[in-house]
């Protein structure tokens, strides 16, 4: 898992609730178990019309917002279904993190686990970042994980809250498995144990 540690970015304004994770990445673009190739679909129903043309008045088909790394929006992101794919679509598009007032619990969770950055903010704090990502390119925004900032444009510095294990894992790199690989000697060791006092046993492996 990639490490997330500072990014500063081009930040995509998108002032809507309940956002679901079919909105996300619909049903139909499910079938795969890879994580790349997800991120032409991102958002497929905003994005797209029925004939698979471009919306143009939808913020990521406009110039200045198709490399944004942040997305700023409104409550609920992330409800409905549970699927990983979201988070995948999300950051095979190039989105690093989202900050919204809150979260569907299954997205916020399964963010963390691979490499995507959720932040809950009260509304008024995103209404005034969505108004910093409408200026567009020419008003990054800085996400500090390691000082839990949010730096505007204007200089201002924004703290939110993470939990330690989650920030720890963020800052490492370290998904589930990058997690139990930390441990990887001493199971080498209790597998050497365990076949001495009990060979009979299959060999994991």
């Amino acid at each position: 898992m990639e490490k997330f540690t500072t990014l500063t970015g081009v930040a995509a304004p998108l002032p809507m609730q309940n956002i679901d994770t079919d909105k996300v990445i619909p049903a139909r673009f499910l079938k795969t178990i890879q994580r790349s190739g997800l991120g032409k679909h991102l958002f497929d129903p905003l994005r797209f019309d029925s004939d698979g043309k471009e919306r143009p008045d939808f913020i990521l088909n406009q110039d200045g917002y198709r490399n944004a790394q942040i997305i700023v929006t409104h409550e609920n992101f992330g409800c409905g279904s549970s699927r990983e794919h979201a988070p995948w679509a999300l950051q095979d598009f190039g989105i690093r993190c989202i900050i919204a007032p809150s979260f569907g619990d299954i997205f916020f969770n399964n963010s963390f686990k691979n490499g995507l950055l959720p932040i809950r903010l009260p509304r008024a704090i995103c209404d005034a970042l969505i108004e910093d990502a409408k200026l567009g390119g020419n008003a990054r925004i800085t996400i500090d994980l390691e000082r839990q900032l949010i730096v505007r444009p204007n200089g201002e510095e924004i703290h939110f809250d993470v939990e330690p294990f989650r920030k720890h894992s963020l800052l490492n790199g370290l998904d589930d498995i990058g997690q139990t690989l930390q441990h990887e000697h001493m199971i080498g060791q209790h597998e050497a144990r365990r076949r001495e006092r009990q060979p009979w046993l299959p060999t994991t492996v």
